[in-house]
């Protein structure tokens, strides 16, 4: 645990330090919903991060968590992950990853797919502008479900 809790700091110190570059005040609302993203292993919801923040934090609002998210994923901080449901899930930024994604829980699971990762693009989209990244969703029923 220990391990995990040194390693998160280290996120959280990459994250200021990202803040900073990208001009973004880094008040305690903003660092307290960043930590709660980075430790969770769920891909959760703004509405999700909301309760599990106002725990610790009793005024902090819904607005505030939508508007900060969406601020870090403008500046590339944070992840979007895009589902089919209505609801934006989210992620701290890691390790170049792709997701799986269970049709009937809505269980998040990260995989790496490095074969993905270095495939050259079609010829046919290289007229359509810049490619920043890629990412692959791939759905399904897991186990759990399945039984």
């Amino acid at each position: 645990m220990a391990k995990q809790r040194g390693h998160n700091q280290e996120q959280v110190d990459a994250f200021a330090q990202a803040c900073r570059d990208a001009g973004l005040r880094l008040t305690h609302q903003r660092l307290e919903i960043y930590r709660e993203l980075a430790a969770a292993t769920d891909h959760p919801s703004a509405e999700v991060l909301h309760q599990r923040l106002r725990r610790r934090i009793p005024t902090l609002s819904l607005d505030t968590v939508y508007r900060t998210l969406a601020t870090f994923a403008r500046h590339g901080l944070i992840n979007r992950v895009e589902t089919v449901e209505s609801q934006s899930r989210f992620e701290a930024k890691g390790m170049r990853h792709h997701h799986l994604i269970c049709s009937k829980c809505r269980e998040i699971i990260d995989f790496q797919w490095p074969a993905i990762d270095e495939t050259a693009l079609p010829e046919e989209i290289a007229p359509w502008g810049r490619i920043d990244s890629r990412n692959v969703v791939v759905y399904g029923i897991c186990n759990k479900c399945l039984e």
